[in-house]
């Protein structure tokens, strides 16, 4: 967050409960209450509203929730899932050793917010294998009121297109779509410089536009400031014992 973006809307963003990962920050230390955050930079710059997609948990929503309407801005709560490769009670990886892909949920309104809820739930008590995982099932049965985003470069859709699957990422996109309606599924796309992103961009598109899916541009915000960067590599170190 560095230049005035009004009307723009951060849609994939990693607060500090995607723990030792995330950096970005919904309120300042106490130590230093003047720190910024996600919030007091979203009102620099402009921003209507900004969501939380958390790592598989919504530990931090209610938390977001609260700071974002005590700044005016609206909040949008979501979670960036973890899918099994097949059934979530299968406890073996894919046939690529996935063991599970991304995929950004958010919730429109109120019975989203509590699909998610049930989603999140289910992903820990029955699909945890590596990581809380959900599965595709589960997520046609709770579809109502969220918004599916097609996720990273770690997603099922970019993760075929990376392996020279292209007709398979087709038939994903379509599934995907089917499980969440023609107006609740975007195509996801992100731009930070790394080879793979761009490598994939192409195809995204024209997978939108053969299949009368909506692009949606996010940024992977994991932390607030550029001078954020060192600090979050150091988190990365401790996560990985590096």
């Amino acid at each position: 967050m560095t230049d005035r973006t009004d009307g723009f809307v951060h849609l994939h963003v990693h607060s500090e409960y995607s723990l030792l990962d995330g950096a970005a920050r919904i309120d300042p230390p106490s130590s230093n209450p003047g720190a910024p955050t996600i919030f007091t930079e979203a009102q620099r710059l402009g921003m209507p509203a900004v969501a939380v997609t958390d790592h598989g948990s919504m530990f931090g929503a209610l938390k977001f929730f609260e700071a974002a309407r005590a700044a005016g801005v609206k909040p949008i709560i979501g979670v960036e899932a973890y899918v099994a490769p097949g059934s979530r009670f299968d406890r073996n990886p894919g046939e690529r050793e996935e063991k599970y892909y991304h995929l950004t949920l958010l919730a429109r309104n109120e019975t989203g917010y509590r699909n998610l809820l049930k989603l999140v739930s289910a992903a820990y008590l029955e699909g945890f294998y590596h990581r809380p995982r959900m599965d595709k099932q589960l997520m046609a049965e709770h579809a109502e009121g969220l918004t599916c985003l097609s996720g990273c470069l770690s997603s099922e859709v970019s993760v075929q297109l990376l392996n020279g699957q292209a007709e398979r990422a087709r038939q994903t996109t379509a599934e995907y779509r089917d499980i969440f309606g023609a107006e609740g599924y975007y195509i996801e796309v992100q731009d930070h410089g790394i080879g793979d992103q761009r490598k994939i961009l192409r195809q995204q598109f024209e997978l939108g536009r053969d299949l009368g899916i909506p692009v949606v541009a996010t940024n992977d915000l994991h932390y607030t400031l550029k001078e954020d960067a060192k600090p979050h590599d150091v988190l990365l170190c401790i996560q990985q014992q590096k």
